[in-house]
């Protein structure tokens, strides 16, 4: 009970939302895909994935590594075959349709004129080849058809596979109520286990069944027997209810169009339970797996700090925190993915103790913090205050024997430094870099920096960088030695 109490209030409210989002996603995925090609190869996957997961649980190493790798080379597969059929979903104008609604197969298909054509064209030995498109396309299996767009009729269907219609011998291809192309050639079936009389239509018939979701009609010149290919499966027909009933499965048109949408309603109302049930699953196995803990360093980072002020000091740059969650997750877990920020709005001049708030640490979903160290973090503030110093030359080594600096004037006298006002209220001075008595042989002058005692100190924008020293050199007795 406790644990079932632990759980729950540990799921926040973007939980369950990306649990029903992503559920809506497959679902959608279900009701545009379902009955085609794509679809199938998508339960295939996913049934991969539940054994790769089961391989993983029970320790077999090679077994899951192969299928998991197998599973992402056929996500690509999937993409690169079916490109056609998820670009034709997915560039559709309707967006309705693509978001939200469910898709209604047309019933503009003229079965009966359909079904005639064909037992009229099997009574007078007329072969033909008549394929009904689905939702895939078929564009890339489809070769070399003539385009043709007409409605469809029974003299049309007759006159299309007429002995001496120089397209007889290929494919027409029916949409809807139009033939779209005539004399298209279909892929031919490997399958080995075929009656021995089918021959070239029978087999370009299934072998374009068993790669797309068309239905398609082969028509017998020798034998003048009809028969319909879906899928893998081959269907002998002999009565037109039967032939009619195939071609109204296709397209969607049910005699019992009540009980059809009830069972519909039913197929998605359970598509949609075991949609969310799989990604909660899989959330649940990310999320909430094996309840692992672990300790990560991250950086502190500073924020809200005034403009006039600056960070002196920190007691810390870093604080572990004690982090709990699903291995998986924790597994992929580092210092880039936690951000951990300190507020110094509050700050004063002077060292000031800031608490590391929980809610100021930043995990990724499904990660927990359970613990803080150290709780807190000491950081020193100063105020940006600007004080105007004098400037002193740095005398190093010694000037030569005989020789003394009668007198030294500095340009400008005086620099402007920005900096924490305690740490400028203990400098009276700014020196130059040091200059070597050594070289000074007579009078002069010389360009050289000055240096600032803090790094955190810098100079105002008005104050230049480099003072220009201009000395006297005399003869120790008095006597000047000029340039």
């Amino acid at each position: 009970m406790d644990d079932l109490n632990l759980l729950s209030s540990s799921i926040r409210w973007q939980d369950i939302v990306d649990i029903l989002l992503t559920s809506y996603i497959l679902f959608r995925l279900y009701v545009l895909f379902r009955g085609t090609n794509v679809f199938r190869v998508l339960i295939g996957i996913a049934i991969l994935w539940f054994f790769q997961k089961i391989a993983s649980l029970l320790g077999l190493i090679v077994t899951s590594w192969s299928i998991q790798g197998f599973t992402g080379a056929a996500t690509i597969i999937i993409i690169v075959i079916f490109r056609n059929e998820i670009r034709s979903v997915l560039q559709t104008k309707n967006y309705r349709a693509l978001l939200w609604e469910f898709p209604k197969k047309g019933v503009d298909t003229p079965v009966e004129t359909i079904v005639d054509s064909v037992f009229e064209l099997s009574k007078k030995g007329t072969g033909a080849l008549i394929v009904l498109s689905g939702k895939e396309d078929i564009s890339e299996t489809v070769h070399s058809g003539i385009k043709w767009e007409g409605l469809v009729s029974k003299e049309m269907l007759t006159s299309i596979f007429w002995h001496d219609n120089p397209v007889h011998d290929g494919a027409a291809v029916v949409q809807g109520d139009h033939v779209t192309q005539v004399g298209a050639i279909l892929p031919l079936s490997r399958r080995k286990k075929l009656p021995s009389y089918y021959g070239t239509r029978h087999r370009a018939a299934l072998g374009l069944a068993e790669t797309t979701d068309c239905l398609v009609i082969a028509v017998s010149e020798e034998r003048n027997d009809i028969v319909a290919a879906k899928g893998s499966n081959f269907y002998q027909v002999r009565k037109k209810a039967e032939l009619a009933g195939l071609v109204n499965e296709h397209v969607g048109i049910h005699p019992e169009q009540f009980d059809y949408v009830k069972r519909q309603r039913l197929e998605f109302a359970t598509a949609a339970v075991v949609s969310v049930l799989f990604i909660a699953a899989i959330w649940f196995s990310f999320t909430r797996g094996v309840d692992t803990l672990i300790t990560v360093e991250a950086p502190l980072e500073y924020m809200n700090r005034s403009q006039d002020m600056e960070i002196l000091d920190t007691s810390i740059n870093t604080v572990l925190l004690d982090l709990s969650g699903s291995s998986r997750l924790l597994d992929n877990i580092g210092p880039n993915r936690v951000k951990v920020t300190v507020d110094l709005s509050e700050g004063s001049v002077g060292r000031n103790t800031f608490p590391i708030a929980a809610e100021k640490i930043s995990l990724p979903p499904g990660v927990f913090l359970r613990n803080v160290r150290p709780p807190s973090v000491d950081v020193t503030l100063d105020r940006l205050i600007k004080k105007r110093l004098p400037v002193q030359v740095d005398w190093a080594g010694k000037l030569s024997e005989g020789l003394s600096i009668l007198s030294v004037e500095i340009v400008p006298e005086k620099v402007t430094v920005v900096g924490g006002s305690l740490i400028l209220k203990d400098i009276i001075t700014i020196y130059t870099e040091p200059v070597s008595l050594d070289t000074i042989k007579k009078s002069g002058s010389m360009t050289v920096r000055t240096t600032l005692s803090k790094p955190s100190l810098k100079y105002d924008s008005s104050t230049p960088e480099k003072v220009t020293i201009e000395y006297k050199v005399v003869q120790k007795g008095g006597t000047s030695s000029s340039l």
